[in-house]
């Protein structure tokens, strides 16, 4: 029985370790921490892309 709740308390504190470095990652100083500045750009260059992708796809079917 002991080991169990040693195995709970491990796990919680696995969590809230997790939870905290994501907190800290997306926590920053100013507009935004450098975590969210690259999330973003990496978010904005799969859009863009995606958007690339999608017109070369309808001018294909409009071409055809």
């Amino acid at each position: 029985m002991k080991n169990k709740g040693q195995s709970t308390v491990e796990y919680v504190l696995l969590v809230t370790a997790v939870v905290a470095v994501v907190i800290v990652l997306t926590v920053g100083k100013g507009d935004q921490s450098p975590f969210q500045k690259k999330l973003n750009n990496t978010i904005t260059t799969t859009m863009s892309g995606m958007e690339t992708e999608a017109q070369k796809l309808t001018t294909s079917m409009t071409t055809n």
